[in-house]
């Protein structure tokens, strides 16, 4: 299926979740957000909700400056 990452577009098996999605994009544990059609998933929720054909995934990441 394909779908937007990050907005590109990006080649996944059929079934991938938020969660292998965020995995690829950074090996950071903390500080990481993701949001599904413009709908922030809780973490806690990322292994069990599956990507559809099309959809729009974006990976954000805590970063801190001065």
């Amino acid at each position: 299926m394909k779908v937007i990452v990050n907005g590109e577009a990006r080649e996944l098996p059929d079934g991938a979740s938020v969660a292998e999605v965020v995995a690829s994009v950074t090996a950071v544990a903390t500080g990481v957000a993701a949001a599904l059609n413009d709908e922030v998933v809780r973490r806690a929720e990322w292994e069990a909700t599956p990507l559809r054909d099309a959809d729009r995934i974006e990976v954000l990441t805590a970063v801190q400056g001065g």
